[in-house]
């Protein structure tokens, strides 16, 4: 091979030349198998050197001429047949290979209904019984922590129950020295059954006996605290409830502990950090002297106000929600009311507080630090809905949009319209929040709506200012009031559209509302314990010459919690116009009584005075009662109720012809508040006045 490889290598290098072929003779002998073609001193000459092998182009060579009657090569290879060569193989017939495969849609798949167990574990039954932690009262502690116990006395075997136990000796041991049993032994024994030969028993109950020794009892010794000098000097040891002689227990140590903490940034070191404790044991007098390292920080004042983040107003409106001024000791307290307000705000995501050290004394030797207020301000606008429903009021839906930042720091745009079977009104309101003074609220409304109500039917401008200071659900305060002004221009007409298409009135009133209130309940959708007054006075006078007169309302209303899901709720109201008659005064500024917020039972405003068609023309003065008995179970509720009341033409409640009704309330529980629903019916119903059978109340909130 080699040979032959070389030979047809040298061609390659060589240019053919168009050349006729000639018959060759055959030799009268071959030459033997092994004489080479050429030798090898004649090929190693015929190779040019490797640096000049490179090949000429390859000339086109023409299409040779047939050598005419050339013999035809013989391509057959020859083989031979041995004489006991197989015989040829023949194909067998298989019907059931040469049948078409079925068809998929009509194969009928057979499940296998072989179901595969897994080996189910073995297992025992122990039984745990402990001595000696009664003593101690330590035993329903160790029960809920006890490894043993949470087996519910099963295991697999017991090297199981064995470890179980281990784990359980410690727990004992780390429980009496959290209760300063520091010389506590405890002894163990795994007893497994068996017969009277000492044959174990498999299905017997093993035995895990537990014995304890407390030993005794290690008191207080000393009680110091290891920290810089402070003002006052006793401040730690006083904020460290731990007394020399008592017993060393660990949850009172670290209450103990904590307290210092609290007490520590309340008195002017915003710094200070609890360190280590230190119990040093005495075996022989059973004590244990006890030191805390205290890191004190400086002593500290409040200075100013930085801010950082996304901020939805600036570091000089933080410094007017403050309780505190410049250069007072600093408390932690004080620091949490400031985040509390912000918060309120609800113009944040997110909003923390932190003190931050400014390297500044005073002459007392008293470090000034800044409040760092972290922002992250949040949507400012909003859109709310709320649909009630009242009998004589009839469905009324409000919806209402704000932006409560359009005008910063907190200058809100809110807009509000109602519309119902009742009344349509729209209202716009531009209010500052927290205007030059933390909780003072500015604000200015206009509006115009229309109103028909069997007593009254009225169009209605208005225009009206106010300043106050009022409760949120947010932030609830104990004293409340408001104070401003009121113009209003009306055309109204008493008993409905007939009349006022012919007796409409125009007023004009100019008013100067004032309210005080104080609140000692716990909740202001929800109260269930605490009370309420509130005295509301209101001084108008008639622009178009119907005289002046003074309005005045008092409200008062009381919680008393029955247990756990029952409250007590009873409310009074007493009003009153002094000065000027009744005609004079618009209808939609007279007082009524009859339903939802008032005496349920009866429709809006339809109790008092009536006309001769039986339309409630409105009175000069008002009594209201109410008594509910709320109980609640899970997120509902039921409140039975009982109403009474009854609107007058005197200028002073006669207490006469009272009106009673009474009913059954339900209530739905929500994050926001409970969702209302009460139905009422009058005792001793008038028919002729179309008191109704039943009367429908849905709101927010409770009734009162």
């Amino acid at each position: 091979m080699p040979v032959t490889v070389s030979v047809v290598a040298l061609l390659m290098c060589v240019p053919v030349q168009a050349q006729t072929i000639a018959p060759v003779a055959p030799k009268a002998q071959s030459a033997p198998e092994d004489t080479p073609i050429i030798n090898d001193a004649d090929f190693d000459a015929a190779l040019p050197p490797l640096e000049e092998t490179v090949a000429p182009a390859l000339p086109v060579q023409p299409e040779a001429a047939p050598v005419p009657d050339a013999p035809t090569p013989d391509t057959t290879i020859a083989t031979e047949t041995p004489e006991d060569a197989l015989p040829p193989v023949t194909a067998t017939e298989d019907t059931e290979l040469d049948a078409p495969l079925p068809a998929l849609a009509g194969y009928d798949v057979q499940p296998n209904t072989t179901l595969v167990t897994e080996d189910v574990l073995p297992e025992i039954r122990y039984a745990t019984v402990v001595d000696g932690l009664h003593e101690v009262a330590l035993n329903d502690e160790f029960k809920k922590l006890s490894s043993l116990q949470t087996g519910k006395g099963k295991a697999v075997n017991v090297t199981m129950v064995r470890a179980r136990a281990t784990e359980d000796e410690a727990l004992i041991l780390r429980l009496l020295k959290s209760e300063g049993y520091y010389d506590g032994t405890v002894t163990t024994t795994v007893t497994t059954p068996t017969d009277k030969s000492g044959t174990s028993l498999p299905n017997g109950t093993v035995q895990v006996h537990i014995t304890v020794v407390p030993g005794p009892a290690y008191r207080f010794g000393l009680i110091m605290a290891n920290a810089n000098p402070t003002l006052p000097p006793d401040l730690i040891r006083n904020a460290l409830p731990l007394k020399t002689g008592d017993q060393i227990i660990a949850t009172q140590v670290l209450a103990a502990e904590a307290n210092v903490s609290v007490v520590m940034q309340q008195s002017g070191y915003p710094f200070s950090k609890v360190g280590t404790r230190d119990i040093l044991l005495d075996g022989a007098k059973l004590t244990g002297d006890y030191t805390l390292e205290v890191d004190t920080g400086n002593r500290s004042r409040f200075g100013g106000f930085k801010s950082d983040g996304r901020e939805a107003f600036g570091a000089d409106h933080v410094a007017v929600m403050t309780r505190f001024r410049k250069g007072d000791l600093y408390d932690n307290r004080q620091v949490d009311d400031l985040r509390e307000a912000l918060v309120a705000t609800g113009l944040f995501r997110s909003v923390a507080v932190e003190p931050v050290a400014t390297g500044t004394f005073g002459e007392d030797g008293t470090e000034y630090v800044d409040l760092l207020v972290h922002q992250q301000k949040g949507p400012a606008r909003t859109l709310a809905a709320e649909v009630g429903y009242g009998t004589g009021e009839g469905f009324t839906a409000t919806a209402s949009w704000q932006n409560r930042n359009l005008f910063p720091p907190e200058g809100a745009l809110i807009v509000t319209g109602a519309l119902g079977t009742k009344t349509q009104d729209l209202t716009t309101t531009f209010r500052r929040s927290n205007a030059k003074k933390r909780d003072r609220t500015f604000q200015l409304s206009a509006s115009a709506g229309h109103n028909v109500y069997d007593s009254y039917e009225a169009y209605t401008v208005g225009f009206s200012g106010l300043v106050s200071r009022v409760s949120t659900p947010l932030w609830q305060k104990v004293w409340t009031w408001s104070y401003g002004f009121d113009i209003t221009a009306s055309k109204e007409a008493t008993s409905g559209l007939k009349d006022f298409l012919g007796e409409a009135d125009s007023f004009y009133v100019a008013a100067l509302p004032t309210k005080l209130a104080y609140d000692r309940s716990d909740s202001l959708l929800n109260p269930a314990t605490g009370y309420r007054a509130s005295a509301e006075v209101t001084p108008q006078i008639s622009l178009s010459g119907g005289g002046s007169s003074v309005r005045t309302i008092l409200d008062a209303s009381y919680y008393h919690p029955m247990g756990a899901k029952a409250v007590i709720a009873a409310r009074t109201r007493l009003g009153f116009v002094v000065g000027g008659n009744l005609e004079d005064i618009a209808p939609s500024r007279r007082l009524y009584a009859g339903g939802g917020g008032s005496v349920r039972g009866y429709g809006y405003q339809q109790l008092g005075p009536k006309d001769d068609t039986l339309d409630p023309t409105g009175g000069l003065s008002l009594f209201e009662a109410s008594v509910e008995y709320r109980y609640r179970f899970g997120d509902l509720g039921i409140v039975p109720f009982i109403d009474i009341g009854q609107a007058y033409t005197s200028t002073t409640p006669s207490f006469k012809d009272l009106r009673v009704g009474v009913g059954i309330g339900a209530r739905m529980y929500t994050n926001f508040g409970p969702i209302r629903i009460d139905i009422a019916t009058p005792v001793k119903r008038n028919k002729e006045a179309g008191e109704p059978l039943i009367a429908l109340y849905v709101g927010i909130g409770q009734a009162f």
